[in-house]
């Protein structure tokens, strides 16, 4: 891949965790700040267990977008797909780990944040990730990638990760 191709691959990645900051971080807590809060939490010091899985989130999501930039030779984003199927690192375990992150990071900041208007959040991004997933994302890696998708799928759940890793077929 051309240097240039490289460095327009980052600039737009780092747009689109741009996003994925906002989505995780900037509107949970928001939401908590306004101090919507259906029903309260009041957790001590056991909030503070909510940055285990936000520093995980966080961890797989950078994880995916440097898979996706170097091996995928693209990005997450539909604006500039990847030319080639990611299968490696957490997408041996899982079909898509940077929902996965962003879910674990709101899901840390539920404890964090000790708010119940961030569980209904995160209900509702779960919500809008999976139709996105089912709807539009799945059909077009069938298009793009065919049959090594279909395999792939086959093989690796769209959320739960299974403990055997998958290795493609060369």
């Amino acid at each position: 891949m051309s240097a240039i191709r490289m460095i327009g691959n980052i600039f737009l990645s780092l747009l689109g965790l741009a996003v994925v900051w906002i989505v995780s971080v900037s509107l949970p807590y928001w939401i908590a700040a306004r101090g919507f809060d259906p029903f309260p939490m009041h957790l001590g010091n056991f909030r503070f267990l909510g940055w285990i899985p936000m520093i995980i989130g966080a961890v797989i999501v950078l994880w995916c977008y440097g898979l996706f930039i170097f091996i995928g030779k693209g990005t997450p984003w539909q604006f500039n797909p990847p030319k080639k199927l990611v299968v490696a690192g957490p997408y041996r375990f899982v079909r898509n780990p940077i929902e996965d992150g962003v879910l674990l990071i709101v899901a840390g900041e539920v404890l964090l944040f000790e708010s119940s208007g961030v569980i209904l959040y995160l209900i509702s991004i779960f919500i809008v990730m999976n139709a996105r997933m089912v709807f539009f994302e799945e059909s077009t890696l069938r298009r793009r990638f065919g049959q090594p998708y279909e395999e792939y799928c086959r093989s690796v759940h769209r959320y739960l990760p299974k403990l055997k890793p998958f290795i493609p077929k060369e």
